[in-house]
């Protein structure tokens, strides 16, 4: 089998940021929680002309050349935010993209485990040598509903990743059929209809711990020599509904294998898993796209990190499925991390007050189930941040049916 895995990752972090201090001075919190426990620094927001369709190819438009369009023969996008519940989100993707009609795509749906499963189809089609020479695009992209004022807001954002999967892996390489995975139906997050996203996160948070444990143990099956975790991998990337999240997951399974104090287990955190932390703090909460963002700034930042390196990934979705699998480094992959620009678009957002913030969100979930009506573009941010820059923007309803256009028309 020839090798698989992933050429490229792209980032669409949207262009407006909403620090956490001043939200937590907004709603009488302290700031430490969010910062300090929960990992959390600011979050992504979308303005009124981006959805999920939008980010997605934002995401993928400055990652790929010709010679991709024309090789990419699979789309998948992964979301639980789908703007349609028939037309499914990648059609938008593979049209504004311009990629060739010799293209099977589809929406897959699976809360934040969508992305993984679209990447491990993907990586099992270019294995099995049917696809020669081509390659496959996934892409995961999401936004949060309103939650003004409830626990949670905290976590919420929006983003969306793009990778390329190919067989000249140049960030990493996986390993496929290598592989433990752990499905158990459980209730705990939902999203019920267009304006709604709820659940229990306690249920949610022993649910993700325990599909953790039994997706590694499922692992170990196949891949023995893994049960001295800290040997066999340099570095961990984890599923992060929000940062702090991921120490909960390490001290999980470091304490599997040895015994550690919390000093001990935190101190392998901050080693281990912190530095794919980098951008994922930036934005909030990323669904799908933790994993690949997470994996993206761990390879960027991880200046020790050798090709042939073996890093683990987690993902878990809610309701529930989870996977756990190794990916080994490419050669010269902090390069390739690094072109993709994360920390540069990050910067370039700007920053909103609370009350910007709280009427973007109202406005959104007002016309969440209109048909027709304009998305304004008057705005001095569309002209700064978009006008000319070749940017995908949602232009609003006519009749039910979507709108689309680019920034610079």
């Amino acid at each position: 089998m020839s090798a698989v895995g992933i050429e490229r990752i792209g980032v669409w972090p949207g262009t407006l940021t909403l620090r956490m201090e001043d939200l937590c001075a907004a709603r009488g919190h302290d700031p430490a929680n969010v910062r300090g426990q929960m990992l959390i620094d600011e979050r992504s927001l979308n303005p009124l002309w981006e959805d999920p369709v939008t980010m997605a190819v934002n995401a993928a438009e400055g990652m790929l050349d010709d010679a991709d369009r024309e090789a990419i023969e699979l789309l998948i996008v992964a979301s639980e935010s789908g703007v349609d519940q028939e037309k499914p989100l990648s059609t938008w993707v593979q049209r504004y993209l311009r990629l060739t009609p010799h293209c099977r795509n589809l929406e897959v749906k699976h809360a934040c485990y969508g992305g993984t499963a679209g990447l491990q189809l993907a990586a099992h089609w270019i294995a099995s040598g049917l696809g020669r020479g081509k390659k496959a695009l996934v892409i995961a992209t999401d936004q949060s509903r309103m939650h003004l004022g409830q626990p949670w807001e905290y976590v919420m954002g929006a983003s969306a990743a793009a990778v390329l999967v190919s067989a000249e892996p140049r960030l990493v390489e996986l390993e496929p059929g290598r592989s433990g995975y752990w499905t158990n139906e459980v209730s705990d997050l939902t999203r019920p209809t267009s304006r709604v996203e709820t659940g229990n996160s306690e249920t949610s948070l022993v649910s993700y711990l325990d599909a953790l444990e039994n997706a590694f143990d499922h692992y170990l099956t196949r891949v023995p020599e893994a049960a001295d975790y800290e040997a066999y991998f340099r570095r961990h990337v984890y599923h992060a509904p929000f940062g702090g999240m991921t120490f909960r997951a390490h001290k999980a399974l470091l304490r599997r294998v040895r015994a550690a104090s919390k000093a001990e287990a935190l101190a392998s955190f901050e080693e281990r898993t912190l530095p794919s932390l980098c951008h994922v703090r930036r934005l909030g909460g990323t669904y799908s796209a933790s994993t690949f963002v997470g994996l993206l700034g761990l390879l960027e930042s991880g200046g020790d990190l050798r090709a042939g390196d073996r890093l683990s990934v987690f993902s878990y979705g809610s309701g529930s499925c989870a996977e756990f699998y190794g990916v080994r480094v490419a050669e010269g992959a902090r390069e390739t991390a690094r072109r993709a620009g994360a920390g540069a678009l990050l910067d370039a957002r700007r920053p909103v007050t609370v009350a910007e913030y709280e009427d973007v969100e109202r406005r959104r979930t007002e016309r969440v189930d209109e048909g027709d009506y304009d998305v304004p573009l008057d705005d001095p941010w569309f002209e700064r941040a978009y006008a000319g820059r070749r940017r995908l923007v949602f232009l609003g309803m006519r009749d039910f049916y979507r709108r689309y256009g680019w920034s610079h028309d």
